[in-house]
This record gives C-alpha cells, sequence and structure tokens, in this order.
C-alpha cells in the first residue's frame, strides 16, 4: 500500500535529446503481494528493496526488453506511505496516513484524542467524579473493618501478635490502621486484666478472711469445750449446796455466748465463701462476656465488610461505565487517579502478525494497528 511516484526519462546519444517515458511515469500502489505492475514490465518485486533499487531495475528492465542502446534512467520517490490505523477508545477510528517520526501519541492526535461521549461530557466526569468520591470513602471504611477483623480474630485465638493481611501493609494509611488496631488490641487486654486481677486480690482477702474466721472459730470452741468442763465439774457441788448458783448460771451464759459467736463466725465463713464463689463466677462471666463480645464483633464486621465489597464493586462499574462512554471526561476528572490507558500495536513483519504493547512515545511504522484502551484503576 506504498505509493511510489515513478519518472522514466531516457537520453538518446543518437539524436542528443531527451525522451520522456510519459505513458510509463505516474504513481503506482505497491500490492498485497508486495509487488509493482509496470507498463511493458508487468509484475517488479518491491518487498525489501530501496527507491534507488527500484529505479536501476526499471531501467534494466526497459533497456533489455526494448533493446536500447542507452538505459532508460528512472526516479522513484515514496508519494505516500501505507496507511496506519486507530482503533479503540478514541474519538475517530479510522485510517490514516504515515509521516516520519509518528509516535503512538501523535497517532491519537491524528484520532482526536481519547474518546469523549457527544454532548455529555460534563455530566460523565461528574458521575465519575461522584463515583470515584464514594469508591474512595467506602475502599477507605472496608480496610478498616479488615484491620479490626485481623485483630478480633488475634484475639479469640489469644494470639499476642495480630496477623494483618498484605494489602494493610503497603501505605502509610493501612499502617495507621495497624497501628491503632494494635494499640486498642493492648488496650482492651489491659483492661481485662485488671479486672481479672481486681477479682483475684478480692478472691484472696476472702480467703484470707476465711482462714481468720475458721482460727477464731476453733479458738471459740476450745473456751467453749473449757467452760463445759467447768460446767460439768461445779454441777454437783450445786446441787449439794456448795456452790452458788450464780456460779453455774454466769458458766452457762458464757457458753450461750461463745456458741452465739461461733455461729456468727461460721455465718461469716459461708458468706465469705459465697462471695469467693461469686468472684470465680465473675471472672467466667467476664472471660465469657469477651469471648461472646468478640465474636459478636466478628460477625458483624463480616456483614459490614461483604455489605461494602458489593458497594465497591457497584461503584467501580459506575467508574468502568463512565470511562466507557467517555474516558477523556474520565481521565480529566481523576488527576493522580486517573484511570489506566494503554496501547499497543499490531504489526506485520515477515508475514506473521505480533501484538507490541507500546507507550506514548513508541515509534509507529506505516501499516501498523493501533489498539488504545481506557480502563478505572483496579479494586486494592
Amino acid at each position: 500500500m506504498d505509493r511510489l511516484r515513478i519518472r522514466v526519462v531516457e537520453w538518446r546519444t543518437a539524436e542528443g535529446e531527451i525522451r520522456d517515458w510519459s505513458t510509463l511515469s505516474g504513481d503506482y500502489i505497491v500490492g498485497p503481494s508486495g509487488n509493482l505492475s509496470l507498463p511493458f514490465i508487468g509484475e517488479m518485486p518491491a518487498t525489501g528493496k530501496t527507491t534507488a533499487e527500484i529505479a536501476t531495475a526499471i531501467g534494466d528492465e526497459l533497456q533489455q526488453k526494448f533493446g536500447l542502446l542507452d538505459r532508460p534512467e528512472a526516479s522513484v520517490e515514496l508519494a505516500e506511505f501505507r496507511p496506519l490505523f486507530v482503533s479503540g477508545d478514541v474519538q475517530t477510528p479510522g485510517r490514516y496516513p504515515y509521516a516520519p517520526e509518528l509516535t503512538v501519541l501523535k497517532a491519537v492526535s491524528l484520532a482526536g484524542g481519547l474518546r469523549r461521549a457527544a454532548n455529555s461530557g460534563i455530566r460523565v466526569e461528574r458521575d465519575f467524579i461522584s463515583a470515584r468520591g464514594n469508591y474512595e470513602v467506602l475502599v477507605a471504611q472496608r480496610n478498616g473493618l479488615v484491620a479490626r477483623r485481623a485483630r478480633l480474630i488475634a484475639e479469640a485465638g489469644g494470639q499476642e501478635k495480630i496477623d494483618f493481611p498484605k494489602e494493610l501493609q503497603q501505605g502509610a494509611d493501612g499502617k495507621k490502621l495497624m497501628a491503632d488496631e494494635t494499640a486498642f488490641k493492648a488496650a482492651r487486654e489491659k483492661r481485662l486484666q485488671v479486672q481479672l486481677a481486681a477479682i483475684k486480690d478480692l478472691k484472696t482477702l476472702l480467703q484470707n478472711e476465711v482462714g481468720s474466721l475458721e482460727k477464731k472459730i476453733a479458738s471459740q470452741n476450745r473456751q467453749m469445750e473449757l467452760s463445759k468442763q467447768e460446767l460439768e465439774g461445779i454441777g454437783g457441788l450445786a446441787e449439794r449446796g456448795l456452790v452458788v448458783n450464780a456460779r453455774v448460771l454466769s458458766i452457762e451464759r458464757s457458753i450461750a455466748e461463745l456458741e452465739g459467736k461461733v455461729l456468727d463466725m461460721e455465718a461469716a465463713v459461708l458468706r465469705a465463701k459465697q462471695d469467693i464463689a461469686k468472684a470465680d463466677q465473675d471472672a467466667t462471666n467476664l472471660q465469657n462476656d469477651r469471648e461472646a463480645e468478640i465474636a459478636q464483633e466478628r460477625q458483624q464486621t463480616e456483614a459490614d465488610i461483604e455489605s461494602l465489597s458489593l458497594k465497591i464493586t457497584m461503584y467501580k462499574d459506575l467508574m468502568a461505565e463512565a470511562t466507557s462512554l467517555d474516558p477523556q471526561a474520565a481521565v480529566s476528572s481523576s488527576k493522580e487517579n486517573a484511570p489506566l490507558t494503554s496501547f499497543s500495536i499490531i504489526r506485520e513483519t515477515d508475514g506473521k502478525t505480533t501484538e507490541i504493547t507500546a507507550e506514548e512515545n513508541t515509534p509507529v511504522l506505516p501499516g501498523d494497528v493501533i489498539k488504545v484502551g481506557v480502563a478505572p484503576v483496579p479494586a486494592n
């Protein structure tokens, strides 16, 4: 498809004049087979030859065909390179003439730049900005929930260190979430330990009190046994009138008081033991409540992550739709979070077609097909 401009002249030595081969002069297109079709000569191979080599071949063929004394001189120049093609997300895809030093960016410019939606660029850009903003907010919320879930898993398993996912270990925001959740886990554990330590101290105090009361009860029982022995010793004497009844009554009253104190102390021991049992139950309840709270928070966190993931997918699809409607509007609205613009070149070499990944400054050759694609930034 290269267009060659050919002009042939002949210097006639015998006549001393120049003869113009106007019938042969003109523009010719290299055919699909890579040959030139010329009058008088017919098919002539052009693939892989320079214009000077083609000019020499034309002169030789004419001289041999017509038996000329002087070889005709031919001039061959490229009048027009074979065209290139631009396809994909451009304003005007199609066929365009090739020019030397053409790059991918220049070719896209020939096609009108990235595609824009007709009469709706502002609306599409506004929709993209709105979807992008909601998308980023939801992604931030989801990252926070993912960090919380990692902390809850560590708390439920009694792990000292939180195993955060790799997606949070890349950026500054993720590292801050990790630090916050780590600090929160430490604070919760410290509060639980303080509460358990207070219960343990109360149990120790009550156990000491029980021990002290049991010693006092033993002492009171000993005193009461001695008083009963004393009462037995003077009981017979009182009956014979050898001891006054007041003495007997005093001992009996003392025994009754001792029995009352023992009963009070035994009741205090029972209360203390009940308080110890209650303290044990409080410690168990504290652990159970914490485990139940962790399980409930994790269940709610998983549900929130699932809900946010669905919303993120929705806004990602909305951004993709806006990008498909108007790639240029999406690019202009996204700033540093610009959609991904991809370029590739489909090139035929030695009869084989290959697709090459390209950039804006990649040189373009005649006959290349340039593919342009625009896609939103993938979800984090």
